[in-house]
């Protein structure tokens, strides 16, 4: 077996174990990833905005 596809498996296994067995946390997970990309497309649209002027 691939070493990627060994590894996407396991992911994937992580994930769905996570979810099932503590699914509060695991959207408190979620929740947190969304809110670092919300973050970091602000971060970048400001210094966007900031290098135009």
């Amino acid at each position: 077996m691939d070493v990627k596809k060994v590894l996407l498996y396991c992911a994937v296994v992580f994930v769905l174990y996570t979810i099932i067995t503590s699914p509060v946390q695991a959207a408190g997970m979620v929740q947190t990833g969304f809110e670092g990309i919300s973050s970091a497309a602000k971060g970048i649209g400001k210094f966007m905005t900031e290098l135009v002027r």
